[in-house]
């Protein structure tokens, strides 16, 4: 589409972070040159080319707005400028936008602000305007690279809603199943006081070893487990399923990643033979974040402190204790659903 059919809508300070979206996918190769630039982003040609050149001549400082007058400290962002500010720092990296690194820092969303609107803030200014809109540093959760979003997106939206659906009429259980392994070798969780200079020693056994989970949870706060210290193989997983199903006494749906244990022919043989009783249902590659257990995970890496053990028994003990006790607080494994990445598993 030409630019002044669709350009006329996007309100000036619009404007620029779409120059910086468009330069940033022609210089990273996410496009190949300027028409498929303009079929992406809904522009004319010939402006991706006129932003393309500026950007070649000048730098990202080609594609900053100008301005009329001198920015002082009394200057205003408007309701329309902040709304505009605030989606390019939720939809974007200021990788993506020339800015700089991947992380949004009081500088960068400083410089966002000054290419953008025009105004200049300092760090502790820019602080605490964005404190004053809610906004609050954060540590990031990480994401592949090679997640595909639309292959997510069509997941949450479809596959998943019919899972719940059909589990529903069947009276099923819906369970997020994942392993994890627990190393000796792992420094202790948390951190320890101790005078400047001085790091605190903690006395370890100094052998290597692991055991290894495999767990599965359901929103209503149910925990299911087995811990061992074998390699996780096919025989492992389906012993689990058994376990599992015959524990729930219903039909299970389980959730899980594309482990390539999870898609053994020995596994797919066991579910076909036991349909009646386990379905499995695979998410998308590459995004663990989607399943609720990986919080348990975490938890479990958390508060087993597995340096103090002396054996792999003994490992294996306390992580067994550790989780009989999570049984017995359904309360814990229900806040592991609500975190605002996995909501869509609540029930």
């Amino acid at each position: 589409m030409a630019e002044s059919g669709d350009l006329r809508r996007v309100a000036p300070v619009g404007r620029e972070v779409l120059r910086l979206r468009v330069v940033a996918a022609l210089e990273s190769g996410q496009v190949k040159g300027y028409r498929q630039a303009a079929e992406v982003f809904r522009v004319a040609e010939r402006s991706v080319g006129t932003w393309w050149r500026a950007y070649q001549a000048g730098g990202r400082e080609a594609l900053a707005v100008r301005r009329t007058g001198r920015p002082g400290p009394d200057e205003r962002i408007s309701a329309q400028e902040r709304a505009v500010l605030f989606q390019a720092m939720a939809d974007y990296t200021p990788e993506g936008l020339l800015i700089g690194g991947p992380l949004w820092t009081r500088p960068l969303v400083a410089e966002l602000i000054r290419m953008v609107t025009g105004a200049v803030m300092t760090e502790r200014g820019v602080g605490k305007w964005l404190r004053r809109h809610g906004f609050s540093p954060q540590r990031p959760d990480r994401r592949s690279y090679r997640q595909d979003q639309a292959k997510v997106d069509a997941w949450l939206e479809k596959e998943y809603p019919a899972i719940a659906a059909r589990a529903k009429e069947e009276n099923a259980v819906v369970a997020w199943a994942d392993q994890c392994g627990l190393r000796s070798d792992t420094a202790p969780p948390g951190t320890s006081w101790a005078p400047k200079g001085q790091s605190p020693i903690v006395k370890v056994s100094g052998r290597r070893f692991r055991v290894n989970v495999m767990s599965a949870i359901a929103s209503r706060g149910t925990l299911y487990f087995t811990v061992f210290t074998e390699k996780f193989t096919a025989r492992v997983f389906t012993a689990f399923l058994d376990r599992l199903a015959r524990r729930t006494g219903r039909k299970v749906h389980v959730i899980a990643d594309r482990h390539p244990v999870h898609r053994a022919k020995a596994v797919k043989a066991w579910l076909e033979t036991n349909s009646d009783r386990v379905e499995l249902h695979l998410i998308p590659g590459y995004n663990p974040e989607l399943n609720p257990d990986e919080l348990l995970n975490a938890d479990i890496k958390r508060h087993v402190h597995t340096a103090r053990a002396r054996s792999a028994e003994d490992l294996a003990h306390e992580t067994r204790r550790f989780l009989h006790h999570r049984q017995q607080q359904p309360h814990h494994v229900r806040g592991h659903f609500h975190a605002h990445h996995v909501r869509h598993t609540i029930e």
